[in-house]
């Protein structure tokens, strides 16, 4: 009897925990659309770190670094886009997901499990394979070196163009100013 009435209890607390994790999560619903504009300042600055952080680890060469920061800022309102359609789908969910393993409480502490690694003896590249190995590398720096240069050019070019463009549209005004006083003279 006494445990009968122990399950029942146990039962109705998990309804009622059930229960009350699903208001939190509407909660955090409604939280996320009535702070839309925060949220999405708040993705802006994440972007703007991270963009510049994941750069700089991965790219060392100070052109190609610039060229892609600049690539990064222009690819920002898509992102701000997708990021915003993310967060709304997932993070609600993830934000309840991590406060109900807060206030569960479990002592249960995660043991990592070990894992067999087999560790193999480290044998020396055969020296055709070195070789091999050293005209890829060579290839590889040569089409970089390419690659940068033909993008400096591009890059080049075009900021020529805009800047004759840009002096062009100025000059247009001068020139119909003078073509109208030759015809009135």
């Amino acid at each position: 009897m006494n445990k009968q009435k122990e399950t029942l209890e146990l039962s109705a607390e998990k309804r009622l925990e059930t229960e009350r994790m699903h208001e939190t999560l509407t909660l955090l619903q409604n939280l996320t659309n009535d702070q839309e504009a925060t949220i999405k300042l708040i993705l802006d600055r994440l972007y703007d770190v991270a963009a510049v952080n994941l750069i700089n680890q991965k790219l060392r060469s100070r052109p190609l670094n610039r060229f892609t920061k600049l690539i990064a800022r222009m690819s920002k309102p898509a992102m701000k886009i997708y990021a915003w359609k993310w967060f709304k789908k997932n993070c609600p969910q993830l934000i309840n997901n991590w406060l109900h393993s807060q206030v569960t409480f479990n002592n249960s502490q995660i043991v990592p499990t070990k894992v067999a690694v087999e560790v193999l003896e480290n044998q020396p590249y055969l020296p055709e394979r070195i070789d091999n190995l050293s005209q890829e590398n060579k290839y590889l720096r040569s089409q970089v070196k390419w690659l940068t240069g033909i993008s400096f050019i591009a890059l080049t070019t075009l900021g020529v163009t805009v800047t004759n463009l840009h002096l062009n549209s100025e000059a247009l005004p001068l020139q119909s100013k003078q073509n109208s006083q030759l015809i009135t003279e």
